[in-house]
């Protein structure tokens, strides 16, 4: 069960260029900044490696039927089902984080989306002016000032750090599809959430420049400091 959640985790962290996208500060100089946080390069660079292979073995065919065979709307359905199961785990983190207003603003997303918008298929909340926030263990653990660690690149769980490595345990066990008894609905739901995963990270694919994985490294890295500041990031290119 728990290799399940790794394939989906593998997914999320390996391409993360497009939630990255907005904050990316220029390749030379991001990858000089996040060097010092990469002491394992060459262990992670082989395990990264890896998990590319298996990606484009299995993940990526996979993806790209699933593609080719649903409507847009349909995939449209899957992906806000998964975003509203996840609100369930940004509540709680909200709620760890004492972020008492975004607690409810997330859970009120989450009724209306589970109610109204038809277990979450539709993604009415947004257009509400509830819009999806991004919480979880890891940004949990940063914001009562735990440190990061060293960059790591995990077996099929793919990019990230110490910190958001021990984060993955929670975060697991509140998502709701753990708790599917049946073992066969339990994994239709892990891979069917797998496949919506890697669509959307499939268009940005063409955004790598360079070294691949330096710059999936430091979109990583940029993202999550991003995320546990709350958007409140500073760094040295502000001065230019």
């Amino acid at each position: 069960m728990f290799r399940k959640y790794a394939a989906r985790v593998f997914i999320r962290s390996c391409k993360v260029l497009v939630l990255a996208a907005g904050i990316v500060v220029p390749f030379d100089f991001a990858a000089a900044q996040y060097a010092d946080a990469d002491p394992y390069a060459k262990v992670n660079r082989n395990i990264y490696a890896f998990n590319q292979s298996l990606d484009d073995i299995i993940f990526r065919p996979v993806t790209q039927a699933y593609d080719d065979i649903l409507p847009p709307f349909a995939k449209r359905g899957v992906t806000n089902f998964f975003n509203n199961l996840d609100d369930i785990n940004v509540v709680f983190n909200d709620l760890l984080q004492l972020k008492m207003k975004n607690a409810l603003h997330d859970s009120s997303r989450f009724i209306v989306n589970s109610t109204v918008g038809v277990a979450g298929f539709f993604d009415v909340a947004t257009g509400m002016g509830l819009y999806k926030n991004y919480e979880d263990f890891g940004q949990t653990l940063g914001y009562w000032g735990v440190p990061t660690g060293p960059y790591i690149v995990l077996p099929l769980l793919g990019t990230s750090n110490v910190r958001d490595a021990i984060g993955l345990v929670p975060d697991y066990l509140l998502n709701p599809v753990f708790w599917v008894n049946d073992k066969e609905a339990r994994f239709f739901l892990y891979a069917l959430d797998n496949t919506d995963t890697r669509l959307f990270y499939m268009a940005a694919e063409s955004m790598v420049s360079g070294d691949e994985y330096i710059f999936v490294r430091d979109a990583y890295l940029q993202r999550r400091e991003y995320l546990v500041a709350d958007g409140e990031v500073y760094d040295e290119w502000d001065d230019f």
